[in-house]
């Protein structure tokens, strides 16, 4: 485990960089993560991770790939664009949420 230092608090992170505890986030901690990854979080970036928020809310599983591409009204070369590499997985950690299964 390791922890991410945000606003004077320290946030406990799994040991790949995934919230403990998503009662811990907030737009700073999304901030600080998005640093990590060197995304630079814009309005497009925010509509996916409300997305993915909303429907982790709803159902309790993150969606597919496609079906967030679907709902964010956003290619699936956009997601890529914003997410660099792995989109779901990246999206999923700096919306607070845990790693998508099948993600290696």
């Amino acid at each position: 485990m390791s922890s991410l230092e945000v606003a004077g608090k320290s946030i406990t992170l799994t040991e790949e960089g995934y919230l403990e505890n998503f009662a811990d986030w907030n737009k700073e901690v999304a901030e600080a993560l998005a640093k990590q990854e060197n995304i630079e979080l814009t309005d497009n970036h925010w509509k996916v991770i409300e997305t993915l928020q909303a429907k982790y809310k709803e159902s309790g599983e993150l969606p597919t790939l496609r079906r967030l591409s679907k709902d964010c009204g956003l290619k699936t070369k956009d997601l890529y664009d914003l997410f660099p590499e792995r989109p779901l997985k990246k999206a999923a950690k700096l919306a607070g949420l845990p790693k998508p299964t099948g993600c290696g």
